[in-house]
């Protein structure tokens, strides 16, 4: 029987010590604690830590787009010597997968990142990913981490993602950790608008996009940190940090692949008869579209938003953005498929 897939996000606040170096007891306790799970699952390890690492070779650094490119060149083989030498004590041999958005946008080149992680996985290879900084265009990057490694838990039909963090879970306004989350309402957003901190503010908003995503789509969420002796098991048990509770998803592979390739360049405002017919399973036309943003071309995958402005899809246009705009009160005409449709 196949092993469950379990992705891994592992923030730069989680394994950093507070000069920006990477510490390297939490590598170590990862190392061991991965090699144990890797004998049941087949593990993904998203991590950051590759600017950090890298940003002290940079003169004068003082953050700007070309600098981090620079610093995360020179700090993803230091970040993956790191993992090598850890875990290679128990067995495990680490490869280093630098991601874009177009591996996940084209289905072709999905597939064989797909493929080349089954084959990682079949000799006991756990992929370390990060986003390719060096070439990424400025406009297509991925957000951040957060929404890279939920992306490949949505492609690769992972069972679990734990996300760890440094302030161990999700919080509510009183900073303690809420084991369980069964819904990302407003009252779950509500906490992260008490959230006074500069620095994790943004953070715990982007980590709750994403998990409403994967939640949405079948894939179990622990937000965690990495304390106590075996903080991914006991996360896994819900022994530790936040357990977002999964839905239940009958989803294809093949619309698996849309939600998580999507290249947010575009976006369409559809009315509530449009939204309605989409949670019908329905095609949408371009009659029930309020409004066209973005520039994109025909083929390519955008967001649906409702009324309320709220992400509920996203669909594989059969009009380009000016086509799409033009044929706004036209009847009968159409936007995009229901085969090519995916609504959250």
């Amino acid at each position: 029987m196949q092993k469950p897939v379990l992705v891994i996000k592992l923030g730069t606040a989680v394994i950093t010590s507070d000069d920006g170096k990477i510490d390297e007891t939490t590598i170590k306790k990862l190392a061991e604690e991965i090699a144990a799970l890797a004998k049941t699952h087949n593990i993904v390890l998203v991590s950051s830590g590759a600017v950090g690492s890298g940003k002290s070779f940079i003169k004068n650094y003082k953050g700007t787009l070309i600098e981090r490119k620079a610093a995360a060149a020179v700090g993803n083989p230091i970040l993956i010597q790191l993992y090598h030498r850890y875990f290679s004590a128990y067995d495990l041999t680490v490869a280093q997968a630098l991601c874009e958005r177009h591996h996940f946008s084209n289905r072709f080149q999905f597939l064989q990142l797909k493929q080349t992680f089954h084959e990682f996985w079949n000799n006991n290879i756990v992929p370390v990913v990060n986003e390719n900084d060096l070439v990424s265009n400025v406009e297509l990057k991925f957000s951040d981490n957060d929404e890279l490694s939920t992306l490949i838990a949505i492609g690769f039909d992972a069972e679990t993602l734990i996300i760890c963090t440094s302030v161990g879970g999700f919080l509510d306004s009183d900073k303690r950790i809420i084991p369980l989350v069964e819904k990302i309402d407003n009252k779950i957003l509500g906490y992260v608008n008490t959230e006074k901190s500069s620095v994790g503010l943004g953070g715990m908003v982007s980590k709750l996009t994403f998990t409403r995503l994967a939640t949405s789509l079948g894939i179990k969420v622990v937000m965690s940190g990495l304390s106590g002796q075996s903080p991914l098991r006991a996360a896994l048990a819900g022994k530790q940090g936040t357990t977002f509770t999964p839905k239940k998803s009958n989803l294809k592979a093949r619309q698996k692949w849309l939600a998580s390739g999507s290249i947010t360049i575009g976006s369409l405002r559809v009315d509530k008869g449009a939204e309605k017919a989409l949670l019908s399973r329905k095609s949408l036309l371009t009659v029930g579209i309020h409004d066209v943003k973005g520039s994109f071309s025909a083929g390519e995958v955008v967001q649906l938003i409702n009324e309320e402005e709220n992400i509920i899809g996203v669909a594989k246009v059969k009009l380009d953005a000016v086509e799409m705009a033009e044929q706004l009160s036209a009847k009968n005409a159409l936007a995009a498929h229901a085969d090519d449709i995916v609504i959250f």
